[in-house]
């Protein structure tokens, strides 16, 4: 059974990776539905229909998204100068201390100086840097591009809130009647997985930042907070996003710290420490512990995830496997259990009876 589990949920990553389209927004919508359920479900509670609660829920979120965007966007527009000199600063500080570190090395090594690796890695950054506006156009490409579709979480996410109950009632109406409340004891373990790892996502995220601004803070680094939260939220993104993390840490303390080469390397260690805890230590306790896997069934399948399908495997991989194997061993008993499977063949012989009476008897007049 294990071994289907593994097997399918590779397979659905593979599918899944060429339809991140539909995917991605799927996935924020199912986010978006865990944290409006509970206002929700509070309007219900006051006799409000459940229809009327969800466009309520909807209608205010969405409000609370149009007049956020609106009071953030003049900020952005007269800050963008700030922006742009941030990051060059930023950036700058950056290829200083790598300079200073690679040439560090090549005092060391003889071979690295035969290569000139300082001066053949500085040459590359100079002929790729450009101007600013050529830097964030492929991001503002992408999130033009990804916009249609993110659209779509709102949206999926209303008819979650609104017909989900529809949606289980239809799927259990659909399975014979011996096998009705397993199919409900399914449907709720599915429900209460995906729950679950959102739940230990959100946990995650706060030990992560918790752990990072008081390392930080501890080092004297300006704007711990600010930092352990950018680099918890973007460790949504296994990998990747933890590359990216440990980038914007090392480049603000090698900006700020620039005679300083001990606390970037400090600032490195600690980050480093803090991903070792998030990997084997905080994902197992947290996302793991709420899905009811073993610490080495988490962590080999974040690597597996991201070996067949990539970034969205690593981001995809641990809710798809406990669906899947919620799924895989509700059927497992199912098939195991002789009494159910000889309750429906009696119920399918009892129905072709039913159905055969009569047939062989000569009309009356």
């Amino acid at each position: 059974m294990w071994a289907a589990i593994i097997s399918i949920t590779c397979l659905l990553l593979f599918l899944f990776q060429k339809i991140l389209w539909l995917v991605v927004p799927m996935l924020l919508a199912l986010i978006l539905y865990y944290v409006l359920v509970a206002p929700l479900q509070w309007l219900i509670y006051r006799g409000v229909s459940r229809e009327a609660s969800a466009s309520i829920v909807i209608l205010v979120f969405m409000l609370v998204v149009v007049v956020g965007t609106l009071a953030a966007v003049p900020w952005v527009v007269s800050n963008l100068a700030n922006l742009q000199s941030g990051v060059a600063r930023y950036v700058d500080g950056g290829t200083m201390f790598m300079d200073s570190s690679l040439r560090g090395l090549e005092s060391s090594f003889s071979i690295l100086r035969e290569a000139h690796l300082a001066d053949t890695v500085s040459k590359r950054l100079a002929e790729s840097s450009g101007s600013f506006a050529e830097k964030i156009e492929p991001i503002v490409v992408g999130l033009m591009t990804w916009t249609p579709s993110l659209l779509l979480a709102p949206f999926l996410a209303f008819f979650f809130l609104r017909d989900g109950r529809r949606f289980a009632k239809f799927l259990s109406g659909a399975v014979p009647n011996a096998y009705f409340e397993r199919t409900l004891f399914l449907l709720h373990g599915v429900d209460k997985t995906l729950r679950a790892y959102f739940q230990g996502l959100i946990q995650l995220t706060i030990l992560d930042a918790v752990t990072l601004a008081l390392g930080l803070w501890l080092l004297g680094i300006p704007g711990p907070w600010v930092l352990g939260i950018l680099c918890a939220i973007l460790a949504w993104i296994p990998y990747v996003g933890t590359i990216a993390g440990g980038l914007l840490v090392v480049l603000v303390v090698a900006t700020d710290f620039p005679n300083s080469a001990a606390m970037a390397y400090s600032a490195v260690a600690l980050f480093g420490l803090v991903r070792m805890l998030d990997d084997f230590v905080y994902m197992p306790l947290t996302i793991g512990k709420s899905l009811h896997m073993h610490p080495l069934v988490t962590v080999l399948m974040i690597f597996i995830g991201g070996a067949v399908a990539g970034i969205s495997g690593l981001m995809l991989v641990l809710p798809l496997l406990g669906v899947v194997m919620v799924i895989g061993e509700t059927l497992g008993a199912l098939v195991a259990d002789d009494r159910l499977r000889a309750r429906h063949h009696h119920a399918v012989a009892l129905r072709k009876h039913a159905a055969e009476y009569g047939l062989s008897q000569p009309e009356s007049n």
